[in-house]
């Protein structure tokens, strides 16, 4: 194997992979990065197993300066390379197998040699597109990420619900996350029909969108074992979750005794001065509402209490009284990314949800917390 490329566009490529790997991976070979030298391009391939990260850099792109002198393959420790790579000072670098798995990294006058292993002791993994696809522009994927993955679980007694589940019926697409305490709800119209239910963990989309460019269309494929994302020459593999989601829409309650719209930057201001008093590390915000004022309040006895009226837009609906975990609700107004929200609640301890008063294809919903005071 030996050959010359462009530093800059390889150690993108190196990086790209690299995030798949974990550092501490059970099989030796996954610790490393896979470079597979073709005659007209290179296939990079990173790994834990339960998602992988595959990008090909092709010698017909001008950009790579690609010259293949000889082919072969060869795995090389991630964070070696990556470091060896980025701190050679020259436009091109050259790659070469010395001896056995001895790899010799060079540029200008800098030359590192370094142990790689065998590409035959890689994991062989199965990068075939499965026969279900459709495609979504990069923008709208970056929503359903950004407003769905940071509801699901970070704990492992339910792994299911460490997921985003996405369920496509026709060309209807919903996409749920919920740790059980708050649900996060995207709906996307697709341009083409499919059929699928499937649990994509958190972490391989949060994978996703720091690979997306924003300027571009990724295409998704799906089978009962995987998922792919395709962006330009690079593939995104991840294994699916296991077991039945729960049944998330009868969670959703469908009649409101109570609502309440608000400017979202005053309720994000609002709970964020109330957030600074906590009870055991969690903090509490108590919603106080009738025809004449909202007010936000929270108190703890070791602490103190914070009051704030706030300037609301329109509320109809009884007087209410309700509390619920200040983090959760900033959070969920934060990705809704609206300039004004409406916030439906149908009781003092039942679920209440949160919208975006110009997109109904995203909803928030967030159980209230029972208080003794």
């Amino acid at each position: 194997m030996n050959f010359k490329i462009s530093k800059r566009v390889f150690y993108s490529a190196l990086n790209t992979v690299s995030r798949a790997i974990s550092s501490n991976s059970p099989l030796p070979a996954l610790s490393g990065i896979k470079i597979e030298v073709n005659q007209d391009s290179i296939v990079l391939t990173g790994s834990d197993s339960d998602i992988s990260i595959q990008t090909t850099l092709k010698g017909s792109d001008e950009e790579i300066n690609l010259i293949v002198k000889e082919t072969g393959s060869i795995v090389i420790e991630a964070k070696y390379i990556l470091e060896i790579v980025r701190k050679i000072d020259a436009d091109e670098i050259e790659l070469e197998i010395v001896d056995g798995s001895l790899t010799k990294i060079s540029g200008m006058s800098a030359e590192f040699r370094i142990n790689g292993m065998r590409a035959l002791d890689y994991p062989a993994i199965d990068f075939t597109r499965p026969g279900q696809q459709f495609e979504m522009d990069a923008d709208v994927l970056l929503k359903v990420i950004s407003q769905t993955t940071f509801a699901t679980s970070d704990r492992e007694t339910r792994p299911v619900l460490t997921g985003v589940n996405m369920k496509c019926s026709g060309k209807r697409l919903e996409c749920v996350a919920t740790d059980s305490y708050r649900l996060a709800r995207k709906i996307v119209d697709l341009t083409s029909e499919n059929n699928f239910n499937i649990t994509i963990p958190a972490k391989s989309l949060n994978e996703v969108s720091k690979t997306i460019a924003q300027d571009t269309s990724v295409l998704i494929a799906v089978s009962d074992k995987k998922a792919q994302f395709w962006i330009g020459e690079t593939v995104i593999q991840t294994r699916l979750i296991d077991g039945a989601y729960p049944e998330t829409a009868r969670l959703i309650p469908t009649e409101f005794a109570h609502e309440l719209t608000v400017d979202s930057r005053d309720m994000l201001n609002a709970i964020d001065r109330a957030s600074f008093i906590k009870n055991e590390g969690i903090s509490i915000v108590k919603l106080s509402a009738n025809s004449e004022e909202v007010v936000i309040s929270s108190k703890s006895q070791e602490v103190g209490s914070s009051v704030e009226n706030l300037n609301i837009l329109t509320y109809e609906g009884n007087p209410l009284e309700i509390s619920f975990s200040g983090k959760y609700v900033f959070e969920a107004i934060r990705v809704l990314s609206a300039t004004t929200i409406k916030i439906l609640f149908s009781g003092e301890m039942k679920p209440f949800v949160i919208r975006n008063t110009d997109d109904d294809s995203i909803l928030q919903l967030v159980l209230p917390v029972r208080t003794y005071s």
